[in-house]
């Protein structure tokens, strides 16, 4: 192997042993804030977000704003691991297709982070749509990890375990964009600007998050209904987006819009620092 094809393959091993430990992150600080992102775009809850909060702790306690977190954990190292992998393998594919030997300026780059983040979504909804299916079920229903997936295997097998996929793909690739593009844009500013990179990761880590989100929410509301809906209640995830304008009109694509944001900018902070920080702690081992 030559030493630049060693060089990539110890690149990709670190983005996707590092994006594993981000997602970690994410989810540990995050997870309470999805529980009621979920809650409100199924119509689980009508109540405010502190309400709702507060109604979750009342009947099950504090752990009750980790349900359903057994799936996104178990899926999370390999969601993210695949995700921050196919980001550094989009960005070689960048190079490659459009910068040569050439090393490109800010705006290139830029612009190699966003094409590099859209791709990342692609090989990360193979694990990302199976997982989102198991976890609406959990966090909509009274059902535990090992019920959630007996329903959606008996609603179709293999194919209702990816019930989503497309709407996972639609609420990704464009989300994806934004939140690669966002942070490599604002991570380089704000270092630029300041001597403390820890704060400049956290800051452009919880920024790209928003950006994500402000992107994704109409796509995620439309998944989450299709994901948690009975068999025979919609036809289809387009099926889902003509009900949900005709019946409730274009403010239900924002539902959940409150929890989501105030869970972006922190466990998005606590992903990129842990990938960040876990990527030099390999760099120094790999």
């Amino acid at each position: 192997m030559s030493d630049t094809a060693n060089t990539k393959c110890k690149s990709q091993l670190k983005s996707f042993l590092s994006g594993g430990v981000g997602g970690i992150c994410l989810v540990l600080v995050g997870h309470p804030f999805d529980l009621i992102k979920v809650k409100m775009q199924t119509g689980s809850t009508n109540a405010s977000i502190i309400s709702s909060i507060q109604e979750v702790i009342t009947k099950s306690g504090f752990r009750g704003l980790y349900k359903g977190v057994t799936a996104p954990l178990l899926a999370i190292t390999p969601i993210f691991a695949i995700c921050f992998w196919g980001y550094e393998v989009g960005g070689e594919l960048f190079d490659f297709l459009f910068l040569g030997d050439k090393h490109g300026d800010y705006q290139s780059s830029d612009i190699r982070a966003m094409v590099a983040g859209g791709f990342s979504a692609l090989p990360a909804t193979l694990v990302m749509a199976p997982a989102e299916r198991i976890k609406v079920i959990m966090q909509t229903s009274e059902a535990g990890f090992s019920g959630a997936m007996c329903r959606a295997w008996g609603e179709g097998g293999v194919r209702s375990m990816f019930k989503g996929s497309l709407a996972t793909l639609a609420r990704d690739i464009p989300g994806s964009v934004a939140y690669f593009g966002v942070y490599e844009v604002a991570k380089r500013r704000l270092l630029s600007k300041m001597d403390n990179k820890s704060l400049a990761v956290l800051t452009a880590g919880g920024l790209a998050g928003m950006a994500n989100w402000a992107v994704a929410i109409p796509a995620d509301v439309v998944k989450s209904r299709w994901q948690s809906a009975n068999p025979g209640e919609y036809n289809s995830s387009i099926d889902v987006l003509k009900q949900l304008l005709k019946k409730e009109g274009p403010g239900a694509l924002f539902k959940g819009i409150g929890p989501v944001m105030m869970r972006a900018f922190p466990a998005n902070a606590a992903c990129f620092f842990g990938m960040e920080t876990s990527k030099q702690a390999f760099s120094k081992i790999l």
